[in-house]
């Protein structure tokens, strides 16, 4: 993990190691062989997400307590590089570029399962239900999604109803 020193705190990048938004908490690999980093639940809420895909690049200011290293702020997020794999049906012959010039609408979360592997959101002011696959979430960095959570999508027409080709963190809808 590089450090800088940035105040009352140390500059870092790292990978998650993991991170389990039920328990509320997961850790950062130090790249410098130190002690993992804690990152709590409320320090990831605060850069808007819920949750983060393990393997991510990450920068954090960190500080030193008596328990250990804790993150205290996350800088920025980066998705570990995905394995190349076929898309998502629904995506096919789709050209990315215009998938990623469609409006980024805010949303909520109406229910995900992570081991079933899809949920569904509602953008709102409509009532209909887009449907969010795992694998729509795991390329968008994003490990887990929480009933009621706000976040923002990309909403395509696909075979059979809506469904998201991108989320993100709310805040990204509201600029």
């Amino acid at each position: 993990m590089t450090t800088e020193d940035n105040g009352p705190g140390l500059f870092m990048r790292g990978r998650v190691k993991w991170f389990d938004p039920g328990k509320g908490y997961g850790f950062v690999i130090a790249e410098d062989g130190g002690a993992d980093v804690l990152l709590h639940a409320n320090v990831l809420r605060n850069f808007g997400q819920n949750s983060v895909l393990d393997g991510s690049l990450i920068e954090i200011e960190v500080l030193e307590t008596g328990r250990g290293r804790q993150a205290v702020a996350v800088l920025s997020i980066e998705p570990p590089d995905m394995p190349t794999s076929p898309p998502l049906g629904d995506f096919v012959g789709l050209d990315p570029e215009e998938l990623a010039r469609l409006p980024l609408v805010p949303a909520r979360i109406k229910w995900f399962d992570k081991a079933k592997g899809f949920g569904f959101a509602n953008v709102f002011g409509n009532p209909e239900d887009v449907f969010v696959h795992i694998e729509v979430l795991r390329r968008s960095g994003l490990s887990d999604l929480q009933p009621g959570e706000a976040v923002a999508i990309r909403v395509i027409d696909g075979k059979r109803g809506k469904m998201a080709c991108e989320v993100t963190a709310w805040d990204t809808a509201q600029d």
